[in-house]
């Protein structure tokens, strides 16, 4: 697709990986609109890049139907959402709580399932659309202490195959991107220690990924991709 003037929304685009979609969406000449819970976050970043924002949480299904319709509103269309808000925790089975648990699927996937629905509609009302899901690596293969963040981004693969037979035959394409492991404050806010690396992917790496996956031309288009550190060891 032609990215010059396209108005995309990225949700969770504060910081880290959505930060970075935004921006390469900005240096693309679209109109990129960032959204997340923190209003201060939002609106520095916002101002920093030089972008519109809106302050809300995926997670609430009344602030879901503002944020797509304003966007819908200021611009008269909407072209992609990126669905990048979401956060971890790594606790082992019988410590996590169900409150833990509910926390996490109300943002990472009943958050991206409201953005994706508000969005669909204007969608197919236009005829096209761009439909990006970040998901994991977790997304691919359960693992010791992820029962929540795990467990989620395999809903929201699952939730990506639904839409994707859905919505394609209204022009509408949807990809899901599996990022490994990044360096950004997602790790930290988990309650994981990491120590930085050079050799690891940074969120350049991710938003480069998929500028180059929207650029594909629109009769086609890159249904799941990975994102991989060439050697992190």
């Amino acid at each position: 697709m032609e990215l010059r003037d396209a108005v995309a929304l990225v949700t969770g685009g504060s910081e880290g990986i959505g930060r970075a979609i935004a921006e390469a969406l900005m240096h693309q000449g679209s109109k990129v609109t960032i959204t997340g819970r923190r209003e201060e976050a939002a609106r520095n970043t916002a101002e920093e890049l030089g972008l519109d924002w809106i302050a809300g949480d995926v997670g609430n299904e009344k602030d879901a139907i503002r944020t797509v319709s304003t966007v819908i509103e200021r611009h008269g269309r909407l072209d992609i959402l990126v669905n990048n808000a979401g956060y971890g925790m790594f606790k082992p089975l019988v410590d996590t709580t169900l409150e833990e648990l509910q926390g996490i699927y109300q943002t990472n996937v009943f958050g991206t399932f409201l953005m994706a629905r508000e969005a669909a509609r204007q969608f197919i009302k236009q005829g096209s659309g761009e439909l990006i899901n970040i998901s994991s690596t977790s997304s691919l293969k359960g693992s010791s202490g992820r029962t929540a963040y795990g467990s989620s981004k395999f809903a929201v693969r699952g939730m990506t195959e639904c839409w994707r037979d859905e919505l394609r035959r209204h022009n509408v394409r949807v990809m899901l991107v599996n990022p490994s492991e990044v360096m950004t404050s997602f790790a930290a806010k988990a309650g994981v220690e990491r120590e930085l690396s050079d050799k690891k992917l940074r969120p350049q790496e991710i938003a480069d990924a998929i500028v180059g996956a929207l650029k594909v031309d629109s009769r086609g288009f890159i249904p799941e991709f990975s994102v991989f550190a060439t050697n992190p060891f």
